[in-house]
């Protein structure tokens, strides 16, 4: 694991956030880096019509700064946890893999719960990963 300082661990990628960002006019960065007010912006405006996709190319590296400052380091690894809930959140593996194991089931058998549980996570996933880390360590 990449350290930003001996104290605090990285806790999200910056490789995985341009490869977000490359879809960014849908927001995905910005939900992975924990800014889901303007993820949810980004992809209705897709990227403030282009302009601030292209100004987050600059702004990348704070937003990693920001999130490893803000985000609880543990066993969970985010970017794995955003990997899956991006591409297989339907099946609710993203759930399975933080030992959340019936809402697992709940999403397995329900598509996501219709797909508002899969929106509901892009909006917290960040924030139930470093509670489970706080919880493990506390």
């Amino acid at each position: 694991m990449n350290q930003m300082t001996s104290s605090s661990p990285s806790t999200h990628n910056m490789l995985i956030g341009y490869l977000l960002w490359i879809f960014g006019f849908l927001g995905a960065h910005r939900f992975y880096y924990g800014k889901p007010v303007t993820g949810t912006i980004w992809f209705f405006t897709l990227g403030l019509l282009g302009i601030g996709w292209l100004i987050d190319l600059f702004l990348i590296p704070s937003m990693d700064r920001e999130a490893d400052l803000r985000f609880r380091a543990g066993p969970i690894d985010y970017t794995l946890a955003w990997l899956l809930l991006t591409f297989l959140g339907v099946f609710g593996l993203h759930r399975f893999y933080m030992g959340k194991w019936i809402s697992g089931l709940i999403y397995l058998l329900t598509v996501g719960l219709f797909g508002l549980g899969i929106l509901y996570d892009f909006w917290t996933l960040n924030d139930q990963i470093s509670l489970k880390h706080a919880e493990q360590q506390g």
